[in-house]
Order: structure tokens, then sequence, then C-alpha cells
């Protein structure tokens, strides 16, 4: 706030710009030891002292107007700040974050009016996206919030007057830079998550995942060219990239390219990966339609997805057509699916991350024979187990596969054990820390790198172990890091009938589903309760 730094004012013109009363000056200047000194008077002044105006901006900017106090035209949220400096002729900038902060945390009930709150949050997710990117349709909106409604098809039920007040204040607060405008963003983004876990669950991967697997794939070698996520969500794991990429100096993917199969989604996605500085093509559906196939096999240098772990299969007209889509085998598991239609769209020497839940590491049927295909065809590169409680509605633990384009012969194949990592992030949610996402990311790259360099990697003690396709096989390849990182046996001498491991890994698997579900419900009673006794 150092726009009028050479500009000197006096108490009467304090009060004349912030709109108050002579005397307000003089109470905050008697009541608050923080009110800026005064020092030289100006020239030609009666006052015996004056005041910086930048320190007076700053202080002002931080006391808010009383809503009875609020002049015609000034939205809910103005401070005296706001008046003083285009008093001054100047313009609010670099406030964006803080205006957000107050519009969707400490006047989000009077101003979201009968909306949602998730509703309103998606508001204000599209309205600080086009005030950062889009000054035309930003223009038009604040001369007409009308627009808004008629644009972004917001409920009928939110009151033009209510969507004026939130306009004016943004107006009043733009960004500094495009990258505050980006942070403001994310900072919505997180509240809608932690809104309405379902919508959470829905559409977004958490952060902390989302780093691990975009820094892994950007941590050695270049970055890719052409960048796909075939169940984008809200763009998180593109954007993950792109950031990854912007840390190590690098461009930006010349092809940003994305399915999901909400429109909701895919406008998140689209803006989302806008403002972190990639020009994306967005398009409906988790997988390449019928028709002219717009993601033709072989064709990407990474792909990242954290695709739906249930329902139905991936079916595509082009699965008559592609066989290598279904190149190891046909299974009943859309998990397995999911993992063949990555690797056939990956180009030559291009690799992928897919999250997926831990059951397809020990899966029996033809999950095992496809397990047993991707090792032998070298399209394995790792597995990483994360910890459970990542996502908001379920305690399933995942692990992350990272993936090649096959290279025709059996490879070693790099197993992390991260399960005991992380720390409560809430109630009934865990999150990976700084540290923990680099440790995870430093067993991955470091791996590579000795591979490259034609070093043999024993791996982190306790964390990663690297595995030769031999001892795999002598596991039946049940592909579980807990297994093959603390075994203190050699691999090859573990004795496992594989039939009764995976009807003990079953039930292990029904109970942990059952006793999830019940702390689950046990979690939503307590909840009840509180809210009952106001607590």
């Amino acid at each position: 706030m150092s726009d009028f730094g050479d500009v000197l004012v006096s108490r009467s013109d304090i009060a004349r710009l912030a709109g108050v009363r002579r005397p307000a000056v003089t109470n905050w200047e008697r009541r608050h030891p923080d009110f800026p000194a005064p020092i030289a008077p100006p020239s030609g002044s009666a006052e015996p002292e004056a005041f910086r105006a930048d320190q007076v901006l700053e202080w002002l900017s931080g006391r808010t107007v009383p809503s009875n106090a609020l002049q015609p035209g000034e939205p809910a949220g103005t401070t005296y700040g706001d008046r003083f400096r285009s008093a001054l002729g100047g313009s609010r900038s670099g406030t964006l974050l803080s205006a957000v902060e107050q519009l969707a945390w400490r006047d989000a009930d009077r101003l979201r009016g009968r909306l949602r709150m998730s509703d309103y949050v998606n508001l204000l997710l599209s309205l600080v996206f086009f005030q950062s990117q889009d000054d035309e349709r930003w223009i038009r909106y604040v001369k007409d919030p009308g627009a808004v409604l008629r644009d972004l098809e917001v409920p009928e039920e939110y009151g033009p007057r209510l969507l004026s007040d939130v306009i004016r204040f943004l107006d009043h607060n733009p960004p500094a830079s495009r990258d505050e405008g980006r942070q403001a963003f994310d900072r919505l983004l997180a509240l809608l998550r932690d809104t309405d876990a379902r919508a959470a669950d829905e559409f977004f991967t958490p952060p902390s995942v989302s780093r691990v697997m975009a820094r892994a794939l950007t941590g050695h070698g270049p970055a890719a060219k052409r960048l796909h996520d075939p169940f984008c969500r809200s763009g998180e794991l593109l954007c993950a990239y792109l950031d990854a990429v912007a840390e190590r100096g690098g461009e930006a993917p010349e092809d940003i390219s994305g399915r999901a199969p909400q429109e909701q989604a895919l406008q998140l996605a689209r803006m989302n990966v806008l403002l972190h500085g990639g020009r994306p093509r967005l398009a409906p559906g988790p997988v390449s339609p019928a028709g002219d196939a717009p993601d033709p096999p072989g064709t990407f240098d990474v792909v990242l997805t954290n695709p739906p772990f249930g329902g139905g299969r991936v079916t595509t007209v082009e699965d008559r057509q592609d066989t290598r889509q279904y190149a190891y085998a046909r299974t009943s598991s859309v998990q397995f699916d999911w993992l063949q239609y990555v690797l056939s769209r990956l180009a030559p020497d291009g690799r992928a991350a897919v999250l997926m839940p831990s059951g397809a590491a020990f899966q029996g049927g033809a999950a095992r024979q496809v397990r047993a295909r991707m090792v032998e065809d070298g399209a394995v590169e790792c597995v990483m187990a994360l910890p459970s409680q990542l996502f908001e509605l379920t305690r399933i633990q995942t692990h992350i596969w990272f993936l090649r384009s096959p290279q025709g012969r059996p490879e070693q194949v790099l197993f992390v054990d991260g399960a005991g990592l992380g720390h409560m992030a809430g109630r009934n949610r865990r999150s990976l820390s700084d540290s923990d996402v680099d440790r995870l990311v430093h067993a991955y790259v470091s791996w590579r790198q000795d591979r490259e360099d034609g070093q043999d990697h024993a791996g982190i003690p306790g964390l990663s172990r690297a595995v030769d396709p031999e001892a795999m096989a002598a596991l039946d390849y049940r592909m579980d890091p807990p297994l093959l990182v603390h075994g203190d046996a050699p691999l090859e001498a573990v004795g496992l009938d594989p039939a009764d491991a995976k009807d003990r890994l079953a039930q292990l698997a029904e109970d942990l589903g059952r006793l999830g579900t019940e702390a689950q419900d046990a979690d939503s009673a307590l909840e009840k309760w509180l809210r009952r006794y106001g607590l």
C-alpha cells in the first residue's frame, strides 16, 4: 500500500477522505496505539501535524464500515481504506485473497442467502475466475450483475441484490496478479471440498496425493509435451503437474487434455487449468467416445488419473476395434480396465500414475493374470502404498501405480510403503505433510536415477525395495508394498499358499469395510448430538 507514500494528509483530510466526521479521527488516534504517528505538517495547512497517506490507508484498510454506515452503492465488507483510496484517486489491488476469506467465511451466511453453501462457493469460484482471466466479461458483470444469473445458471432462489453486493465487493478487491487469482481459486476449491464431502470424493484427489503423483513424474527426465487425464475430476492432477513443472523451471505441456463425466466438473477443471497456466482441451466422458476417437492409442507422454473405483466396466465402441485396450486380459474388475486403458494410451517411452484401491494388488482370477502379464511385459515401474483415510467418505487404502509404455520384457519393480505416513487433518481425514510427500517422491525418483545410471538400487530401509520379476512370480504376483518392503526373509523363500492368502485378504477387506461403515455411522450420530446441544 505504498501508492501514496509522498502524500501527506491532515486529520481533517482523513475524515473527509474516509467519509467520517472529524471527531472520529481523533477518537481513532486516542483509542488505538497502532494508529499512524503524525509527521511534519503539509505546506500551507493550518493543522499542526500531518500523516503519511500510505500509512493511514494501511490502517484504515483493516477497519470495515458498519452495515448501518454504508454509503449508497457500497457493498458489504467495504473498509474505510476503500473509501480513502478511492477518494485519493486510487483503486484497490492485491486484496483479493482477504476479500475471498471474508466472502467465503466471515460473511458467507449473510451473503449466500438461501443458496446451499456448495452452490455459493461454486458461484464464487466462477466469479474469481472471470475477474482474474476475462476482463471484458468481468466489466459486463459489474455493470449488469443480472448477466451472471443468465450466464452461470445460478439457482433462482439467489437474490439479485446479494449477487450485486458480492460482485461489487470483488470489484473493489482486484487481484494484484494472476498468481493471486490462482491462490484465491485454490482456497475456494479447498472450501468446496470441505463443505461437501460427497462432492469432494466425486470431484477431488487429495492435494497431497496429487503432489506425490505429479512430482514423481516430473522429478526425472523431460516434461511431457502431451499430458492427459481420462477422468480429470476438477483438474487437480493436471494442475499439480503444471505446478511441478513450473517448480523445476520447465515449460507447460503443449497439449493438455482430459475428460470428465459431469459438466460441473468440466467447468471447474477448465477454470483450474487455465489459472495454473495451461490451455486445456477438456471434453465430456471419462474415456474416448464412439466415433472419431479423440483420444487415440499411443498418444500421450504422461497420463495421470484418479479413476472411479466402483461402477461398471470401461466400455466404448473402441473396445471392439482396439485390441490394445485389453492387451492382457478382460476382467470383471473396473480397476484393471483402467490400468489397461491407460497403458494403451501411452506413447512410446510414456509414463503414467494411476490411483488404485489397495485390493488391486492382490485380487485373484483374471486380475492376477493381468498383473502377471503387466510385470512380464515391463509395464509396471512402481507400486506405492498410501495411508488410509485420505478421502473424506471412505477409509479405503490406496496405492499409486506408476506405469510405463510396455518394454516387451520383465523389469525390476519398485515397491514403496507409505501406509504409515501422514497426520490427521480432521476427524475423518488424513493428509500427507510436505516432508511425507518429499520422502515418497525421493524414493521413486532416486530409483529411476539409479536405473538410468546403471546402478543397483537397494531401496530405502523401511520405505522402499526394488524387487526382481522372479521374486514377484514366487509370490504369485501379489504386489502389496507392505508385504514386499518389510519381508525379512528372501522374497523367493516366502511360502504362502496363494488360495489361503486370497481368502484371508478377502476376509480382512470385508471386515475393514464393515468396521469403516460402523465408524462412519457413529461419527454421524455423534455430530448430530453435538449440533443438537450447540457444540
